[in-house]
């Protein structure tokens, strides 16, 4: 057996990332205002800030309701009063009317 020598940059020149493949597979099932919802994930940060990024995550969607989950009761309470501005922020990086309403419930936040 011959052994063959893999360049780590070469490797992962060829690697795609989530999101695109994501965007292909849902716009087959799905219609595409459902597949812009999508992009949430990749805007979250710059459309919420960091410090509320670090404690709250997109979750789910249900027709326009976005689901977030938070890290404790307080930023739920906190968060509901940004709830207009987040919506504002978060309708301008995606699409126009996305998403309508923001529901927080305490859950995992992952990074």
């Amino acid at each position: 057996m011959k052994a063959v020598h893999v360049d780590k940059k070469d490797k992962n020149s060829n690697l795609i990332h989530i999101s695109g493949i994501l965007d292909k597979a849902l716009g087959q099932f799905r219609k595409e205002s459902d597949t812009h919802l999508t992009r949430i994930w990749d805007v979250w940060s710059d459309a919420v800030g960091e410090p509320i990024a670090r404690n709250a995550k997109p979750h789910a969607f249900k027709d326009k309701i976005l689901i977030v989950h938070v890290s404790s009761s307080a930023w739920i309470h906190q968060l509901s009063f940004l709830e207009k501005d987040m919506l504002s922020s978060i309708n301008s990086k995606i699409a126009p009317s996305q998403v309508e309403q923001i529901r927080f419930q305490i859950g995992k936040i992952h990074s």
